[in-house]
């Protein structure tokens, strides 16, 4: 049984790692129509509303307010916290960057976990890691030093890492409680509060929802969004952290950057050179001795 749930497991975690590599082009599409906070608030209520619903209707009881309230901070730090701001920052950041920088995930979610979960020193294996990880994205920016010398651009960048850190706290405290609820129906929760956050958030921002801002280009960036983003991704993703150490579920980092570069280059024709893809590998050697450095702590700690 217990091989069963963790092939289960390994297949979601393909699904997140093919499929959140996507949603960097489709959130980069959506906020050319509309704000990022909006459109994140529109998909995860939209999402959460129809994962919730359908385990309602197959009479799962509402969870009680300890777990309500556990789901609510989770909700908050990953998706209000992260996945709203990284989606406003495709409106000045390339979808690739993006991706890039969001590889840096792992390495926070390992320093997280030594200081909320395992409490170990670190190692001269984990510092170098942390080190490569940064050093490759400083790499990464001298191609755009010139952009860096636009507040819009400068502003993007801020806003996902701060996602970075939030996505990493967030994916801590999910393994950490580990909730006694069914992840997915325990998602539908996080989407919906935080889809709600996220659309307050927009209103006192002065957005507004303009009937003649969802066009048909607007409309395909929502409904794969909601379905192959929130639906399939985030759900598979949850599924796999309950199931699988935080710092394996994260290796999905890897492969979303090269997902998301490739498409950022045939569609908007992103940058993409040799200086972008051996900084990239820096990044991703960072975050293997990272977690390779972790995953050694605990072996030794059963």
């Amino acid at each position: 049984m217990k091989q069963r749930s963790n092939a289960t497991a390994y297949l979601a975690l393909v699904l997140v790692s093919v499929f959140w590599g996507t949603t960097y082009l489709a959130a980069r599409i959506g906020v050319q129509h509309m704000h990022g906070i909006s459109l994140a608030g529109i998909r995860q209520t939209a999402a959460g509303l129809l994962l919730t619903c359908f385990f309602l209707l197959r009479g799962y009881k509402i969870p009680d307010r300890s777990t309500l309230n556990k789901l609510f901070v989770i909700g908050t730090l990953m998706l209000c916290g992260s996945n709203g701001l990284m989606t406003w920052a495709m409106r000045y950041v390339p979808s690739g960057l993006g991706a890039i920088i969001g590889a840096t995930v792992p390495i926070w979610i390992t320093i997280f976990s030594f200081y909320l979960v395992a409490r170990n020193k670190f190692s001269l294996k984990l510092i170098l890691g942390i080190l490569l990880g940064f050093v490759g994205v400083a790499g990464i920016f001298y191609d755009y030093l010139a952009e860096l010398m636009k507040p819009e651009f400068r502003f993007g960048i801020i806003l996902i890492m701060v996602a970075c850190v939030f996505w990493a706290l967030g994916s801590v405290l999910t393994a950490k409680w580990a909730l006694d609820i069914n992840p997915l129906f325990g998602a539908g929760f996080q989407m919906v509060f935080s889809g709600i956050e996220m659309l307050l958030i927009s209103l006192m921002m002065g957005e507004h929802f303009a009937a003649a801002s969802f066009t048909a280009e607007l409309w395909g960036s929502l409904l794969y969004l909601i379905f192959f983003g929130s639906i399939i991704g985030y759900s598979s993703y949850i599924f796999a952290l309950n199931r699988l150490p935080p710092s394996q579920v994260s290796v999905y980092a890897y492969i979303n950057p090269v997902v998301a570069l490739l498409l950022g280059w045939v569609w908007f024709r992103e940058r993409l050179n040799w200086n972008m893809a051996i900084f990239s590998l820096v990044i991703l050697v960072g975050v293997y001795l990272v977690n390779s450095s972790f995953n050694k702590v605990k072996s030794q700690k059963l």
